[in-house]
């Protein structure tokens, strides 16, 4: 009898396996489909959590503090695609020649009369635009734009949705981790606590470099622009400044990805004019490679960074992470690294030499974060206390928000 109930009960384990198989079959499905989307809202929620926590200490509410958090990054993000937009759309009206623009605006709907005429004679002006092989071009690339810009938007929407939810809601995520799969004395946590630790280094260090990095830039080609004659000036300064601080995203390259190319456009235009020109773009370079490199590479990222990881390490992982996955691989590229150093942290040794699992990382890597040096975790004293209440300011406040504000402004990250 005994063991007809033990072989039932071992067929509905086995059965409950399989459902947990499709299930995790399904849920890897739609994170395969939107993968680039799911890192980049990592990247987001990464990248601005220590924002997050200062809110959290002076709003009472878990929901308005993520909202609070996400307007730092919509609003400066939009601004940067309003001006890209505004410099790519004035860049495209002067391929145009002056008879199309000028057909262009004669034909607007500007007066009644000239709404008239479009109306009545509609046919033939769509004609007399077909026959424009530059408004033809135009046109297409001006469709091309709209559908990756509107797919771009719905990327950013959808990522933006995911950090609000883990800003608001990753403290529930983490107190079910802890209570089905381990806490803190296990491998596995202590394995996820050290990729949530270096994930927070490496992409908040990054963005923080990145802003130093566009705000210096701006600085700078704007100050030349100002001081350097016509001939030599520097087109679209700040755009060239934004451009700058997004490839500081790759170590060592840095912004030599846009001000090598600038210099030497700016030394061109210098031989071109007049040769005693070149000392603007050789005074130009030399500024730029002194505050716009070095100055981030040997003390801000550093300082920000906190060192954590080899620096060839994550140059390839930008680097390799990019030219594989794509635009996405800027952002998945440290996080597959930060994944591995971990494993190889808490996992590997142990696993390979038969040895039990434990919370103490081996000697394998001295990379990465350790949590066991941590000086607390993230809402132990929460889970003791039972269940947080359902109520969004009371759960933002009395049962985690203080206590894992305090624990996790204590990792030193």
């Amino acid at each position: 009898m005994n063991a007809g109930r033990a072989a039932a009960i071992d067929r509905r384990r086995v059965g409950w396996w399989l459902v947990a198989a499709v299930v995790a079959g399904i849920v890897g499905l739609f994170v395969f489909s939107f993968v680039g989307t799911f890192v980049l809202g990592l990247f987001v929620y990464y990248g601005a959590r220590p924002v997050n926590r200062r809110i959290q200490r002076w709003i009472d509410s878990r929901g308005l503090a993520a909202t609070v958090t996400l307007l730092f990054i919509v609003v400066p993000t939009l601004a940067l695609l309003g001006y890209a937009g505004f410099v790519a759309l004035r860049e495209l009206t002067a391929t145009l020649d002056s008879g199309t623009v000028t057909l262009l605006l004669n034909h607007l709907p500007g007066d009644q009369q000239t709404l008239a005429d479009v109306v009545q004679n509609f046919p033939q002006f769509v004609r007399q635009l077909g026959e424009i092989s530059q408004f033809q071009q135009a046109l297409g690339t001006l469709a091309g734009v709209l559908g990756a810009v509107t797919t771009g938007l719905l990327h950013l929407t959808l990522a933006l949705a995911f950090a609000f939810f883990l800003y608001r809601d990753g403290h529930r995520l983490q107190a079910w981790y802890r209570e089905t799969v381990g806490g803190r004395d296990t491998a596995a946590y202590a394995f996820l606590a050290g990729i949530d630790a270096d994930l927070e280094v490496v992409y908040f260090g990054n963005v923080l470099t990145v802003l130093a990095v566009t705000l210096g830039s701006m600085a700078i080609y704007n100050g030349y622009n100002f001081l350097a004659p016509g001939p030599v000036s520097l087109p679209f300064p700040t755009l060239l400044a934004i451009l700058t601080g997004l490839s500081t995203f790759v170590p060592l390259v840095v912004g030599k990805l846009v001000y090598v190319p600038a210099t030497a456009y700016l030394a061109l235009r210098a031989v071109q004019a007049d040769g005693s020109l070149l000392v603007y773009p050789v005074g130009f370079l030399v500024v730029v490679f002194l505050l716009l490199d070095i100055l981030p590479q040997s003390i801000v990222r550093p300082y920000i960074s906190g060192q954590t990881m080899h620096e060839g390490a994550v140059l390839f992982a930008y680097i390799l992470g990019t030219a594989l996955f794509g635009w996405y691989g800027l952002f998945l590229g440290p996080l597959l690294l930060v994944v591995v150093v971990q494993f190889a942290n808490f996992v590997l040794e142990d696993l390979l030499w038969g040895r039990p699992f434990s919370a103490a990382p081996t000697d394998t890597t001295n990379l990465g974060t350790d949590p066991t040096e941590m000086k607390a975790t993230t809402a132990d004293a929460a889970t003791d206390e039972g269940p947080a209440p359902s109520d969004d300011s009371a759960d933002g406040h009395e049962s985690g928000g203080e206590r894992e504000n305090a624990s996790e402004g204590d990792r030193g990250v």
